[in-house]
């Protein structure tokens, strides 16, 4: 499912990254690829906000809706 229909506070595993190489590269140097960990904070008001490894990210709900968890 994608991330931005994903329940809040749970720990949710990427399955896919559907985006272009540039934009995947980048989200691999933030944290989020196949197979790593991230819990969902929030997803109102447009944009998602994750915590990955020990940071939160703000991103925005177009590219969050090609991030595929478990």
């Amino acid at each position: 499912m994608p991330i931005t229909i994903a329940p809040c506070g749970r720990e949710l595993k990427v399955r896919k990254v559907g985006a272009d190489d540039k934009v995947r590269k980048h989200l691999m140097e933030l944290g989020i690829c196949e197979g790593s960990t991230l819990t969902l904070l929030s997803s109102a008001g447009g944009n998602v906000i994750v915590v990955v490894k020990e940071g939160r990210l703000c991103i925005d709900r177009n590219l969050a809706g090609k991030i595929l968890v478990a």
